[in-house]
């Protein structure tokens, strides 16, 4: 017969190994979310236009990487904002070019999953993650988000989501990269529930 203590002892590892699997998934979805490629500034001035920002608004940018997204938002448009990264070295990085670009008071990066942030006061969210993760993150979003978010999703649609405007170019920066100059950004608009 088991003692309470030694019960509750393996009941409490227990719960620890599942807490533990589970964030250790969630935590490997991130790091298969894609690789760490920069949005290539012609590009990002597209997603830009696209999001049309306005003095004031809120922007996430998800997979921010270097956090260029963000801060040029913000030296451009006056929006605020934060990114968000897997990549302690890249937030690092996002943190200290907002500082010398003077918008470190505006804007914000922290390192962690996409999936447990809080996404509730954007006005506009940016994306460009591989499919596999986008199809995970549109519950989040359609639950998460305030009508009349913006959303610009960069070479991957929202499955279940419909855009209002899909914009293509072929920009010649974007060969390296993925070894196609074909771009496509997508455009939606958070509905009322």
């Amino acid at each position: 017969m088991q003692t309470p203590a030694l019960f509750s002892f393996r009941a409490l590892r227990l719960a620890a190994v599942l807490l533990l699997g589970a964030y250790a998934s969630a935590a490997t979805a991130q790091l298969n979310a894609g690789p760490y490629v920069p949005t290539p500034w012609p590009i990002l001035d597209e997603m830009l236009k696209l999001a049309a920002p306005k003095k004031g608004e809120y922007l996430i940018d998800l997979g921010s990487g270097d956090g260029r997204l963000v801060i040029a938002s913000a030296k451009r448009f006056g929006t605020t904002g934060h990114g968000i990264d897997i990549q302690e070295n890249l937030v690092k990085l996002a943190t200290e070019t907002a500082k010398k670009e003077g918008v470190g008071n505006r804007v914000h990066f922290v390192a962690g999953d996409l999936f447990q942030a809080d996404l509730s006061k954007a006005d506009i969210i940016t994306v460009y993650l591989l499919p596999s993760i986008m199809d995970k993150l549109v519950p989040k979003l359609i639950k998460e988000l305030k009508p009349g978010t913006r959303i610009v999703s960069h070479d991957y649609a929202l499955e279940g989501m419909q855009h209002d405007n899909v914009l293509e170019f072929n920009f010649k920066e974007k060969l390296e990269i993925s070894g196609t100059t074909r771009t496509v950004l997508y455009l939606y608009t958070v509905k009322k529930r």
